[in-house]
């Protein structure tokens, strides 16, 4: 299995070309947290990005002079439309035929010919045998058929997103409280703007075969630290409440979430009691030279996000 930190040569600079001319890159997932940001990275480095969505409309929203095709993984582009694409970044949503999902896509792929290079978005703890979390062991288990392919891989394992904390901005305005199943475990929590920078350099230069990142921001902190942070960035007080496990599963469930995603959130937050996500690494900087952002950066970011309501006025 791959083992967290393992890397390639040093990179080569953006937009690394081959002996074939500049990347081709294909981007799944291209209008969530991360593959949006992924395309504006993308259009600043000035590769050659095309944007896989869903539906047309999608695609008229991304970042610069993005392309676009429309096909879902399940349902993916004819054999002489993979056959273009040099890298392929893939990404799909945690839910349970995630898995399947992506090797049906994979499979595409091999059945293209091309043998692109598949950067794959995991989670940290994939490359954990002994992760016994449900999300990660569908990572592994994708990995586990990339590899048997022989396709070339990389793999990109964020730990928490910051922007997942843009669930509690409600309790943070009304409360003054961030809930969580957390305990006091600790988390390396990273923005979505530097997985996505990230993303963009191992897409678009040279000596990343094999390698494994597994990305974190610049400390780990539990709720309590981050409920202090946020204190402090927005001149309130703001305390953290750790939720017990059947209130969160009530909760989830009652948001939308279907009972696999609850239970998997539940896990990954049994997993974050139990010190299974406190690592900090410095694979950020390490492909990127940049420093991962540290949470107070983020917040400045989103402040309006935690301080004002959403807009309710009606459209005219």
């Amino acid at each position: 299995m791959l083992a967290p930190g393992t890397r390639g040569s040093r990179p080569a600079g953006p937009a690394a070309a081959t002996t074939g001319g500049v990347l081709v890159i294909l981007v799944t997932g291209a209008t969530g947290k991360v593959g949006y940001r992924l395309m504006e990275a993308l259009a600043d480095a000035g590769a050659d990005a095309t944007a896989m969505v869903r539906v047309e409309a999608k695609g008229e929203d991304l970042p610069g002079s993005a392309k676009h095709i429309v096909a879902t993984l399940d349902a993916p582009p004819a054999p002489e439309v993979l056959q273009a694409f040099d890298r392929v970044f893939l990404l799909s949503p945690a839910r349970e035929e995630q898995a399947e999902l992506e090797i049906v896509f994979i499979d595409a792929l091999l059945t293209a010919g091309h043998r692109p290079h598949v950067v794959k978005l995991a989670a940290d703890g994939f490359q954990d045998p002994d992760c016994d979390v449900r999300i990660m062991r569908s990572h592994r288990q994708i990995a586990m058929h990339l590899a048997a392919t022989g396709l070339p891989a990389s793999y990109l394992a964020p730990s928490q997103y910051m922007e997942n904390l843009l669930a509690s901005a409600e309790s943070i305005r009304e409360e003054g409280m961030i809930y969580a199943p957390a305990g006091q475990g600790k988390v390396g929590f990273i923005a979505a703007s530097d997985v996505a920078d990230v993303a963009a350099r191992v897409l678009t230069s040279l000596g990343h075969e094999a390698a494994t990142y597994v990305l974190t921001g610049p400390e780990s902190l539990s709720y309590g630290d981050v409920a202090a942070r946020v204190s402090a960035v927005f001149a309130r007080e703001v305390t953290y409440g750790d939720l017990p496990e059947e209130r969160a599963r009530e909760q989830w469930l009652a948001s939308g979430l279907t009972p696999w995603q609850v239970e998997a959130r539940l896990e990954e937050f049994d997993w974050i009691r139990n010190g299974g996500a406190d690592a900090v690494t410095a694979d950020v900087r390490e492909v990127t030279g940049e420093d991962a952002r540290p949470v107070e950066d983020w917040l400045g970011e989103f402040r309006g996000a935690f301080l004002s309501p959403p807009d309710a006025s009606p459209a005219f």
